[in-house]
C-alpha cells in the first residue's frame, strides 16, 4: 500500500529503520513540517536531493522516521530525533500547497533475522579499522565487538563520512549481505584518500 508523506530532503542525512537521527529544525518550512507531523502521527520522510540545488529531484528511496523526541525553542525552532521505521520508494511527488515537499510513496517490507557469517563480519571489522587507521578516528573497538550485525552495517552506513551517492548506494542496498560488501569496497576506496582532501568522491 502507499501512503502520503512529508518530506525532509537533506543531502547526506541518512536514516535506516531501527536507528536515530537528531535533527536541527530551523527554517519555516521544515518547522512547519515537524508542526504538521506533530499534530498527526509524528512521521516524516528523510530523503536525499540529487543536486543541492533548490527542487532538485529526489532520490527513489528514503526512510520514513518517527519523532521521538521535540524540544521547541521560543524562536519557534526544534531539536528532534527521530527513530527510523522503514525505508520507502517514492512513487511520485505530488502537487500540494503547504510549504514543505510531499510524496506518494510505498514502504519497504524489512527483511527480519538478518545475519552475516563470521568471515562477512571479520573481513568487515578489519575493513573499519585500517579505514579509522588512516583517517585518524578513534574507535572504541570493545563496544564495537558487542553490536549486532544488523545495527553495525546500519549504523556505519548512516554516520560514515561518504559522499551522498555512496551513502544512497547503502541505503538501497536490498540486504544486509549486500550492505556489508558495498560498505567494505567502500572503507577501502575512501580509506585511500587524505582525511583532510574533500576531492575523493563517487559521484
Amino acid at each position: 500500500m502507499s501512503q502520503r508523506l512529508s518530506i525532509f530532503p537533506l543531502t547526506g542525512a541518512i536514516l535506516y529503520p531501527g536507528l536515530q537521527l537528531p535533527l536541527h529544525i530551523f527554517e519555516p518550512r521544515y518547522r512547519a513540517m515537524v508542526g504538521d507531523a506533530l499534530a498527526r502521527d509524528r512521521r516524516i520522510g528523510m530523503i536525499q536531493p540529487t543536486d543541492s540545488i533548490e527542487g532538485a529531484p529526489l532520490y527513489s528511496v528514503g526512510c520514513m522516521g518517527k519523532i521521538e523526541e521535540v524540544e521547541t525553542s521560543e524562536d519557534g525552532r526544534y531539536n528532534i530525533v527521530l527513530t527510523g521505521e522503514a525505508r520507502f520508494r517514492v512513487l511520485r511527488e505530488l502537487t500540494v500547497t503547504t510549504p514543505f515537499r510531499q510524496v506518494e510513496a510505498e514502504l519497504f517490507d524489512e527483511p527480519t533475522g538478518e545475519l552475516l557469517t563470521l568471515g562477512e563480519r571479520a573481513s568487515f571489522e578489519h575493513e573499519a579499522r585500517k579505514f579509522a587507521d588512516s583517517q585518524g578516528y578513534s574507535i572504541d573497538w570493545d563496544s564495537v565487538a558487542r553490536l549486532d550485525d544488523v545495527s553495525l552495517i546500519n549504523g556505519v552506513s548512516q554516520i560514515a563520512p561518504f559522499d551522498s551517492a555512496a551513502k544512497q548506494a547503502l541505503l538501497e542496498a536490498p540486504t544486509l549481505r549486500e550492505r556489508c560488501d558495498l560498505l567494505v569496497s567502500l572503507l577501502e576506496f575512501f580509506g585511500k584518500s587524505d582525511p583532510d582532501d574533500d576531492r575523493v568522491t563517487l559521484q
